[in-house]
């Protein structure tokens, strides 16, 4: 695999980053549930290599996600050398309380949870359950992170959420070092452009969370008619349908082709796949690694650039 700078921080992070919210066991979304002892396999399977980048959430699993993985992290004997663990601050579950008081708990929590005395990247989480205006107030959740990144208990900045939009605006307070965008920059989806492009200009790591959808772009749109977990238009179903019967002429899983997508192209710092298990890893890199021929590509993409103007309300 390859690694690449995370934008102006200065840090080294795998083009391919390990998501974790189903590590904290979330049936009600994915279907499964993971074990602890589960869980902790996969993230020392992870610290095996070749995948250098981990993002986990103080909201994942009600706080499991990270209390896994800082348990993985004990039984290494701490974070290995060139490994990146990244979170998010969340408001109190149930509630919309993203003060400046529930983010520095949140922090808190993380630390005690992970078992750091430092988080090297830290992310505003889902800022859409707010306005902007509430965001950037004083008081608010991004003062609060900017003061814990002065103290030296957070590194770096992010926002990881879904309206573009909303991104855009956060990366304009040039307080961010990092921005995740999900489901927004697929082969179904390419609405993310223009926070790509802001991105790239400002020096700022872009990360893709989901390049398979919520599971369409890898069992395909006849199994999981569903995009983000949500229903789509037949337009949609019948869009994918095409891109799977190419993929099926060259003898490319749909899967590589998902996550190629993102990985080919050069604004991209990495992409998030989740891992809830061991053996993700080695099908993540076979799928990271499978040979692409370029006549695919040219059939495909002319394809999924009917998606530039998104299929997600």
């Amino acid at each position: 695999m390859t690694t690449k700078q995370l934008g102006r921080t200065g840090l080294t992070v795998s083009d391919v980053c390990v998501g974790t919210s189903a590590l904290g066991s979330f049936p009600a979304q994915y279907g499964y549930e993971v074990d602890t002892e589960t869980a902790v396999a996969t993230i020392r399977r992870v610290f095996d290599g070749p995948f250098t980048f981990i993002d986990t959430s103080n909201e994942y699993g009600g706080g499991d996600s990270e209390k896994r993985i800082g348990q993985a992290i004990r039984e290494n004997g701490g974070v290995p050398e060139g490994y990146l663990v990244a979170t998010k601050v969340d408001p109190i579950p149930g509630t919309t309380d993203f003060s400046g008081d529930r983010v520095r708990r949140s922090v808190e929590e993380s630390l005690e949870r992970l078992g750091l005395d430092h988080l090297p990247l830290v992310y505003l989480h889902d800022p859409e359950k707010i306005s902007f205006e509430e965001g950037v107030a004083p008081g608010g959740p991004l003062e609060a992170l900017i003061d814990l990144r002065d103290q030296g208990v957070i590194g770096h900045l992010g926002v990881a959420g879904g309206p573009i939009d909303l991104e855009l605006q956060y990366l304009a307070t040039e307080a961010f070092d990092a921005v995740i965008s999900h489901n927004r920059f697929t082969l179904v989806d390419q609405s993310a452009e223009p926070l790509l492009d802001d991105a790239q200009a400002r020096g700022v790591a872009f990360v893709n969370a989901a390049p398979f959808g919520g599971g369409m772009l890898v069992k395909g749109p006849d199994a999981v008619p569903t995009y983000c977990y949500a229903p789509v238009a037949d337009e949609v179903l019948d869009r994918v349908r095409r891109m799977e019967a190419l993929c099926a002429e060259h003898g490319v899983p749909l899967a590589a082709a998902a996550l190629q997508f993102s990985l080919r192209d050069p604004r991209v710092t990495s992409t998030i796949v989740g891992m809830s298990e061991p053996k993700r890893v080695a099908q993540t890199v076979e799928l990271a690694e499978f040979d692409i021929p370029e006549a695919l590509w040219d059939e495909l993409l002319p394809i999924a650039r009917l998606g530039r103007a998104g299929v997600l309300a």
